[in-house]
């Protein structure tokens, strides 16, 4: 039986509560044998740059994903010019593991904009997608993807939480609800999202 390598992308600005539960609900789910938890240099769908440094986010990760043993934070895009392509990854990937399975987790959100992202149907063909369930949101691919996209549709408890949220919270100074576990330190000793 091959391994089912979890690939979980993003700006991770900041990590937060729900980036763990989805890549938490993947490797049960799935069986998963790894997660790469994979921050974005420059993420092309995202507007403007991340707000944090690159150091900030993967150290930030790092602590996130702490209690996940299952979990490798894996710094790859962030040592590419240029934007970060989920292509470019899920090649690299499969070279470096080519008895794996890899599998794309990604949250309902994104699930809506698969069709914007670069060469999807190369990507469709080297991976399968894994979509966190977010109430509101379809877990059906695009219309013109359906057909082409593999797609496990995960379950885990509602958790509503955004890094763009949690930014605007820590500006002001406000409580994050145990959204950002051992995160939150971090972010204050280094005074990140004041401004």
């Amino acid at each position: 039986m091959s391994a089912l390598l979890g690939i979980l992308g993003g700006s991770f600005d900041p990590p937060h509560a729900g980036h763990v539960a989805a890549a938490t609900a993947a490797w049960r789910q799935l069986a998963l044998t790894q997660v790469r938890v994979i921050p974005a240099g420059q993420a092309p769908l995202r507007d403007g740059p991340p707000r944090a440094s690159v150091a900030d986010r993967l150290a930030m990760t790092q602590l996130a994903f702490a209690d996940a043993p299952w979990a490798v934070v894996d710094p790859r895009e962030t040592l590419r010019p240029g934007p970060s392509w989920s292509i470019d990854t899920a090649r690299e990937l499969g070279q470096e593991h080519p008895s794996a399975r890899l599998v794309w987790i990604l949250g309902a959100d994104q699930l809506g904009r698969l069709e914007r992202w670069k060469d999807i149907a190369d990507l469709a063909r080297l991976v399968d997608f894994a979509v966190l369930a977010r109430e509101g949101l379809s877990v059906e691919p695009p219309v013109g993807l359906r057909g082409l996209v593999r797609l496990h549709v995960l379950v885990a408890p509602p958790l509503d939480v955004s890094s763009t949220e949690l930014r605007a919270a820590l500006r002001q100074g406000l409580p994050t609800n145990g959204l950002l576990p051992a995160v939150r330190r971090h972010i204050e000793e280094h005074a990140l999202y004041q401004d």
